[in-house]
């Protein structure tokens, strides 16, 4: 084989895996094929035993870091309920039209130290519905007296993932049908120095919000549940 004919060949094939990576590349946005996400209408102020409390300053979001959500999200909720015992419960939901690498949730694990919060503990669990089981994580966070326990679970596309592998493989399969998967990532906290009272409280409250909410609407939040 000479020279020309050599160079020939490996141009072409450069070419043809370029045009190959541009057909594959995502260009298409779920979340402009389906009916706009507004959270503030999606989630009600009251439901069950819960009110929304409108002046709370129970959750104070640093100015560098409230910054990054802009940027990040294109609409984001933060809202303090209370229920008929005077448990306060904090709400923080984060939506993002654009999953794609440059455009990440960024999880509480993350959000949380950069606040200058301490993590204690992590463990995955399931939240129970009606329908099936949302999978979410808790953590506890720690800054001074403040002890935090977490409640979070994270959709892209029509899906809730858990954990980093499984999260990539959804965005994969969608970026190879061409379609960039838009993302949500639900937190629920409250203050409280006993643990597992506060997850069963915020278990309690998750339930009750998403049975609340219409079903195009939960299955914003929940994604296609496995059903039990």
């Amino acid at each position: 084989m000479n020279h020309w004919l050599r160079n020939f060949i490996l141009l072409a094939l450069m070419l043809a895996a370029s045009g190959l990576a541009m057909a594959l590349r995502p260009t298409h946005k779920i979340a402009d094929q389906g009916p706009k996400v507004e959270l503030e209408t999606m989630i009600p102020r009251a439901f069950a035993d819960w009110r929304e409390e409108p002046l709370s300053s129970a959750q104070i979001v640093d100015p560098q870091q409230q910054e990054l959500i802009d940027k990040i999200y294109n609409q984001t909720l933060t809202r303090t309920y209370v229920n008929s015992n005077g448990y306060r419960v904090m709400l923080s939901i984060a939506y993002g039209s654009d999953q794609s690498d440059s455009m990440q949730v960024h999880k509480p694990e993350v959000c949380y130290p950069a606040q200058g919060f301490s993590l204690l503990s992590k463990q995955v669990g399931s939240l129970a519905l009606n329908n099936g089981a949302v999978p979410v994580t808790r953590i506890l966070a720690v800054l001074g007296q403040r002890s935090e326990p977490v409640t979070y679970w994270t959709t892209i596309g029509d899906r809730v993932v858990q954990g980093g592998i499984n999260k990539k493989l959804i965005e994969m399969t969608y970026g190879l049908t061409g379609k960039i998967p838009d993302g949500m990532l639900i937190r629920v906290s409250s203050i409280d120095p006993e643990t597992n009272r506060a997850y069963e409280i915020q278990n309690r409250f998750s339930a009750q919000m998403l049975d609340a909410l219409t079903p195009e609407y939960r299955k914003r939040l929940t994604g296609n549940l496995q059903l039990n």
